[in-house]
Formats: structure tokens, sequence, C-alpha cells
């Protein structure tokens, strides 16, 4: 939930920067005045940092063996629930990314999308099942392999997002989300691919 109102407080704020912005720039060119600097304008969007747009939560079954020395395995099969959050972040936003292309209308080519964090909940993720070798009881556990079969599970999360195509999806939402604002205070907008760096 507090994603959710990270990403609309961040995306209201780009859009109310970009409102000003041109309100400003079209009073100032109205009148003769001077307009104003893109590169201090992009600088304050940058402020707003990340912004994201998509949350996927993934449901996986992980399941880690070990063999023991001289003989046996260690075996640890746990259920977890992973989210993985993707946007666009607005830090990497530069002056020449956007540009006014008439009285109520902006030209923006965002960053490209990022995975920004993918973690476990806790409260849904439980160990199944965790054994050793019935005739080895004296080989000791491992006391790692939990932590090992959660880092397994983080990487399994984060593949399976990009797989599902998230970075499409946070880039998606991003363009929408800041078209839908812009269209509130009647100005359009057009998105164009950014050039890579």
């Amino acid at each position: 939930m507090k994603w959710k109102i990270a990403a609309v407080s961040a995306t209201a704020a780009f859009i109310l920067l970009l409102v000003i912005v041109l309100g400003v720039q079209a009073f100032r060119s109205a009148f003769g005045m001077r307009s104003l600097n893109s590169a201090a304008i992009v600088t304050q969007v940058q402020r707003l940092n990340q912004l994201t747009t998509v949350k996927y939560s993934i449901q996986r079954v992980v399941g880690l063996r070990e063999p023991k020395v001289p003989v046996g395995e260690e075996s640890l099969l746990i259920m977890v629930q992973g989210e993985a959050l993707a946007g666009v972040d607005l830090s990497k936003l530069r002056a020449i990314d956007v540009s006014s292309t008439g009285k109520q209308a902006v030209e923006i080519a965002l960053p490209p999308a990022q995975l920004f964090n993918v973690f476990l909940d806790e409260k849904q993720t439980k160990v199944w099942d965790h054994e050793i070798t019935w005739w080895t009881p004296w080989v000791p556990m491992d006391p790692d392999i939990e932590h090992k079969a959660r880092m397994q599970a983080l990487d399994d999360v984060r593949k399976t997002a990009m797989q599902m195509g998230i970075l499409d999806q946070a880039q998606t939402n991003a363009e929408v989300s800041i078209r839908d604002l812009l269209a509130a205070f009647n100005l359009s907008v057009k998105f164009r691919k950014r050039p890579l760096d």
C-alpha cells in the first residue's frame, strides 16, 4: 500500500511540476519574456527519484539439496511469496528529455524502466520440509541452508518477474500515469524513445 501512495505522490508531483513549467513558459513567451532554463526544471524533477509503477507478487516453491560428507544429504523445501517493484528513475531525466512541442503539448523521453527492488514477504514464506538422510543422524545440519534457499528464491522471483515483462509493464504504466495527469490539465503529452546513453 505504501508503494501505491509513493507512486501516486511522485507522479502527481512530476505532473504538477510540468504543468507549472509549461504554464510559466507560456506566460513568459506570451509577454516576450525569456524562457525558463530546462536544466533547472529537470533538476527539480530529478528530486522525485524513483517512480514505482508496478508490483508483481510471485509465489515459488524452492527445493535445495546438499550432499553431506562422508555420506548422506540434507534437503530443504520452502514456499515463498516474493514481491518485485519496478518503475522509472526520474533522477536520470535530463534537460534534453523534456521539450515543449506546442501551446499545450509536451514531449518526454522517460528513462528506461528498471527493477527497483525484489524481496520476500516473510509472513508468506514457510519452511515446508527440512530433513537429513535418516541413516546418518550424526551428520550435523547446515545452519545456512535456509538462507541459501531464500537467496535462490529471490533470484527465481527476479528472473520470473523479468520473464513476465515487468519492465515493459512499468514503462507503459509510467507513461499512462503521466499522460492521464497531464490530460487533467488540458495538456497533451507524447513520449519518444530515449536514445541509448
